[in-house]
């Protein structure tokens, strides 16, 4: 391929990319033309699509506030149920003292 060439010898054709931005622009005014051509948008279903976006959110955001207070009762049951283990640990500590005392008295 001969390209045009300076007296210097540079090319005289724009570098590569420079064309690659001219054509990538030239695109995007072609496909902007055509996307204002075919009229005005009717924005009811826009609307539409809203309105079912809002009650998503909604939901999602009564899922999460529930998902943040299950953590909370989970926890409350658990130091419920480590209390009465340690309750019912001092009873049996209790019952074993009282047996140790018993069988040290028959000892003796």
């Amino acid at each position: 391929m001969n390209t045009p060439v300076n007296a210097d010898g540079t090319s005289t054709s724009p570098p590569t990319s420079y064309v690659s931005v001219v054509l990538g622009v030239f695109a995007l005014l072609v496909a902007g033309a055509a996307w204002f051509s075919r009229g005005s948008v009717d924005p009811l279903p826009i609307q539409a699509d809203i309105a079912d976006l809002k009650s998503q959110v909604s939901q999602l955001q009564s899922h999460l506030s529930v998902s943040e207070t299950a953590p909370t009762e989970a926890e409350k049951t658990a130091r419920a149920a480590l209390l009465a283990a340690q309750a019912s640990q001092s009873a049996v500590d209790a019952t074993n003292e009282k047996i140790d005392r018993m069988f040290a008295r028959s000892r003796q």
